[in-house]
């Protein structure tokens, strides 16, 4: 099979035409530009824009041996320490499954520790460790430094206002089950 020459295959971020064109294959829109920018819809920006976050928050903590979902996972725990890991699941948009690997590789690290709930036997709930909390320092600088850098541009007034727009849509768009 005869490969496609590469300037077909090869996004032409200068052209600024969208799609088929007589003389040559569709141009594939960079972020920022068509539908992928100000024209775009809101969903697809803010997943654009999520997924942008997320690859950059992994290579900033990669390093560090801890991914996107581990970061979330030792934040809530932080936050509200004596999550159970269904808890922790609901708060961090991940499967029960995937958070059961993720407490599990933490507890399995020293991150986190298990305690069973005074009432609810059944129940695990999970704190950091100190070695968890000292983990999670180093990874928040980390983050702070990537959430200036989504801030950029904004003043104070701004920030609060996107803010809450962003919160509002979670809270309207919840599930009401």
């Amino acid at each position: 099979m005869a490969r496609k020459p590469a300037d077909i295959t090869r996004s032409q971020t200068g052209r600024k035409t969208f799609g088929p064109t007589k003389d040559g294959p569709v141009h594939v829109p960079a972020a920022g530009e068509g539908k992928r920018g100000e024209q775009g819809y809101l969903g697809y920006l803010l997943r654009q824009a999520h997924a942008a976050v997320r690859l950059k928050m992994e290579r900033t903590l990669a390093d560090l041996g801890v991914t996107s979902p581990q970061f979330a996972v030792l934040t809530m725990l932080n936050a509200y320490p004596g999550l159970s890991g269904a808890d922790v699941a609901r708060l961090t948009f991940l499967t029960p499954q995937t958070v059961g690997v993720i407490i599990r590789n933490l507890e399995r690290d020293g991150a986190i520790l298990m305690t069973p709930h005074p009432v609810h036997g059944r129940i695990q709930q999970w704190t950091l460790t100190p070695r968890g909390a000292t983990l999670l320092k180093s990874c928040r600088d980390r983050v702070l430094e990537l959430e200036k850098r989504l801030a950029t541009g904004l003043d104070g007034k701004a920030e609060v206002t996107v803010r809450r727009w962003l919160a509002s849509i979670a809270a309207d768009l919840q599930d009401e089950t």
